[in-house]
């Protein structure tokens, strides 16, 4: 349990999709001039994620991978499809975003046609394909642990195409200097979102790896040195034939 609350967060604060790695930049910056949009945009990245990367961990655990195909039989155990990951992750990725289009266009035509071209263009989101690229390089364990990382890595680029489309409304009655405006002050705010994202690092973490450490040094420089009897031994007799000579020399100066 533990690990799916860790991963989570992980995913939403430190290793935003936006933030951390700047992936699906294009879609960020043209869809977030209004809310509502950013809003129907971000709802459609989550839901393509949470499908996409646990269907593509299971392309990944029982067909790509090296030895994959064990299950079909001792002969398919040196087979290796690891090439095709990014042929087969693309086209699960343009299955789901088309059944998306298809779902927001039937229900939502407004929403639809204010999504634009940037709608199919899903399929293309380096986003998307990132989340699946890092489940497999991060070798996730388990579909349930695939699944987390898919929603919880669309949420958090859902938050990153909020915040700044909300912001985007607002600046617009700011009195931004003219060199600035549009994608220049964009980027700025964008920056200065992903330094603080950042500043979430010590969340899970909290120092608890140099904590210990220090700790440790602590203990090995307090703990005395650990002396052997034949040590012992040896000492007292150094110290005996010190207090014999300094003895015999008091004798002769006296």
């Amino acid at each position: 349990m533990l690990e799916h609350v860790e991963l989570f967060f992980k995913s939403i604060f430190i290793d935003n999709m936006v933030f951390a790695v700047f992936l699906g930049m294009c879609s960020y910056l043209a869809v977030s001039k209004k809310v509502a949009t950013a809003v129907g945009l971000g709802a459609a990245v989550i839901f393509v994620l949470a499908v996409t990367v646990p269907m593509n961990w299971l392309l990944d655990k029982y067909l790509l991978q090296d030895g994959a195909l064990v299950w079909l039989g001792p002969e398919y155990a040196d087979y290796n499809l690891s090439f095709l990951s990014f042929i087969l992750f693309i086209a699960t990725i343009a299955t789901m975003v088309q059944l998306v289009e298809i779902v927001v266009e039937k229900f939502s035509p407004s929403l639809y046609n204010s999504l634009g071209i940037f709608l199919p263009l899903i399929a293309v989101n380096c986003a998307i394909l990132g989340g699946s690229l890092f489940m497999q390089a991060r070798e996730i364990e388990t579909f349930g642990l695939a699944f987390n990382y898919g929603v919880s890595s669309g949420i958090g680029w859902f938050l990153a195409i909020l915040a700044i489309a909300a912001i985007r409304e607002k600046i617009r009655y700011s009195n931004v200097p003219a060199p600035l405006r549009g994608l220049g002050i964009t980027f700025i705010i964008t920056g200065l979102m992903g330094i603080g994202f950042q500043s979430f690092g010590g969340m899970l973490t909290g120092g608890g790896d140099e904590a210990e450490e220090t700790s440790e040094q602590v203990n090995q420089i307090s703990k005395p040195e650990m002396v052997t009897p034949v040590e012992e031994e040896v000492v007292v007799d150094k110290n005996k034939e010190i207090d014999e000579k300094v003895i015999s020399y008091n004798d002769v100066n006296k």
